[in-house]
């Protein structure tokens, strides 16, 4: 792999991790809701489950889903199933005004293992994460070198670009915590991040390879 490739590798990988998706707006919301301890352990759920897929995919496993389709809908529709359901929870959350209260966080009856929980559940909801996997990083490796040591290079690479987003999501969610203290302001967030999941969902469950 030459450095032209990585460096368009870098590139690719910018834009595609900038762009808002279930992850994103996870972390997000649990940086404006708990704070950004709360969002670094999101972040770390979403991690593992991204690394762990992209290192089956390496195994040639999403080959396998290619081959047969059936597991890969069971699969997306078990995970649009899940983001649904957070959605939907995230719709009815109660809500509180903390107005008057400017150093409390929004809400503090919050797990962290829970949220790496949380994190790990919505980042292998989505299958398609280990096509992406398949389709993407090959393109980039030079069959005749040694390809284990290029797929490390590009995951490496990956989880510094992808982490690095996910701050910029958490340390903007963290800026809307001081408007979220409003009730009415708190449940006009909550409707529209339940509605993206939602919408995830649905577009996950739709959409087909």
């Amino acid at each position: 792999m030459s450095l032209h490739t990585w460096w368009l590798f870098v590139l690719m990988t910018f834009v595609v991790s900038a762009t808002p998706g279930p992850n994103m707006l996870l972390v997000l919301s649990m940086s404006a809701r708990h704070g950004l301890r709360s969002a670094i352990a999101t972040m770390a759920g979403c991690m593992t489950a991204l690394l762990a897929m992209m290192s089956i995919s390496a195994a040639g496993l999403g080959a396998l889903l290619q081959m047969f389709p059936a597991v890969f809908d069971a699969l997306r529709l078990a995970g649009a199933a899940y983001l649904a359901y957070l959605g939907i929870k995230c719709w009815r959350a109660p809500v509180h005004d903390q107005a008057q209260d400017t150093t409390a966080p929004i809400q503090t009856n919050v797990s962290l293992a829970g949220l790496y929980r949380q994190g790990m559940l919505v980042a292998a909801s989505n299958p398609k994460a280990i096509l992406f996997a398949v389709a993407f990083f090959p393109q980039f490796i030079n069959p005749e070198a040694a390809q284990t040591v290029q797929f490390g290079i590009l995951l490496l690479t990956f989880t510094v670009i992808e982490v690095g987003w996910y701050f910029v999501y958490a340390l903007s969610g963290n800026r809307l915590a001081t408007y979220l203290r409003r009730a009415n302001v708190l449940k006009a967030f909550n409707r529209v991040t339940g509605g993206a999941f939602v919408g995830f969902a649905a577009v996950m469950a739709t959409v087909r390879e």
